[in-house]
């Protein structure tokens, strides 16, 4: 079974990610957006074409979360033997909306785990979705060969399709992407009126936790107003932790002690690669010169030490042409690498 053509509605981040990784995978795919030139940039990325379609097998909607409901709907009316799936963030609300449409059974609802704080065509990349969850949310009486036709496509792109109910997507979401995010925008928020000195103290970890406090306000509204029953039970129980840090700092060691534990226990819980229980890593951190080639070279003398890269990230030194690279690595190998990189010239300790 093929899903060729695959027809795209919206050549915003995801629709043109998705897009660029199906043609890359050899699928036909053909290209629409309210905005024009949203579509003449896909296309002149090697997106697909803007070229009509009489019967897509597969129609794939990536427009704003408002708009999702009513563009379902007529792609479900105007070709009506198309699979129709999104890419939205909340299911249950609008899977509620579908089910009394004609020909909802060819609808399956998706949502691809994958994104970025840049936004459009031009911050499209085709190999956003490779390793990442892909949801497959559909519902009871749901056509088994819609269904199939989804799970291929995120096949296709390299994501790990992951079947599920759409009010348990919604639950998952609001923990692992919806609130994290009202987080991150409310620690970046604190830097308001900062004085500079006290910035300059910022490290990688601000960095970290604020990165997507970055993204478009707009489509996260929308988001958040849609999934606010689940984000705000989230809420409420971070509202409740919060509480218990301001009554014990400086307080109640013990209780403190009880809050960062099980932060720290947290952690654990997360998913290691390829869905592997997480191992305990190291960071082993070198110095490098902030010149070209000079990466390139620290990565080849990684390789050489036999030591696998789990995790990589970059920052730089304040003042200094030199950037500090931490390379994450299995616990046991890190000190492996540390005298592999110093016997090759780095400034290296773990």
């Amino acid at each position: 079974m093929s899903p060729s053509p695959v027809l795209v509605l919206g050549c915003g981040l995801i629709g043109t990610s998705l897009a660029l990784a199906l043609t890359e995978a050899g699928v036909e795919v053909h290209l629409d957006d309210i905005l024009e030139s949203n579509v003449e940039l896909a296309v002149a990325r090697g997106a697909g074409t803007a070229d009509p379609v009489d019967a897509p097998a597969v129609v794939v909607v990536a427009v704003p979360p408002t708009e999702v409901a009513a563009c379902v709907a007529l792609a479900l009316e105007t070709w009506p033997d198309a699979t129709v799936t999104d890419v939205a963030s909340v299911k249950a609300t609008l899977q509620n909306k579908i089910a009394a449409l004609p020909g909802n059974e060819r609808y399956v609802g998706s949502h691809p785990m994958a994104g970025s704080e840049r936004s459009g065509p031009m911050a499209a990349y085709a190999r956003l979705f490779e390793g990442r969850p892909w949801a497959v949310t559909s519902r009871a009486g749901a056509d088994a060969a819609s269904i199939a036709r989804v799970v291929e496509i995120a096949e296709l792109v390299g994501a790990v399709p992951l079947e599920m109910d759409a009010e348990a997507h919604d639950r998952a979401v609001a923990v692992v992407s919806h609130v994290p995010h009202v987080l991150a925008v409310l620690t970046a928020a604190r830097l308001h009126g900062a004085p500079q000195d006290h910035l300059a103290l910022s490290g990688p970890g601000l960095r970290d936790v604020t990165r997507i406090a970055g993204s478009d306000i707009a489509l996260w509204q929308e988001i958040l107003g849609a999934n606010a029953t689940e984000v705000r039970a989230v809420l409420e129980q971070v509202r409740g932790d919060l509480d218990r840090v301001i009554d014990s700092i400086g307080t109640d060691t013990d209780r403190l002690g009880d809050v960062l534990q099980s932060g720290q226990d947290g952690t654990k819980l997360i998913p290691g690669k390829h869905g592997e229980e997480v191992a305990a890593l190291a960071t082993v951190f070198v110095s490098v010169p902030d010149e070209p080639g000079e990466l390139s070279r620290l990565m080849a003398h990684t390789g050489e030490s036999g030591v696998n890269i789990e995790d990589i990230r970059i920052d730089h030194e304040l003042g200094r042409r030199v950037g500090q690279v931490e390379i994450a690595v299995v616990a046991a190998q890190a000190a492996r690498l540390v005298e592999a990189l110093t016997a090759r010239g780095w400034s290296a300790y773990s």
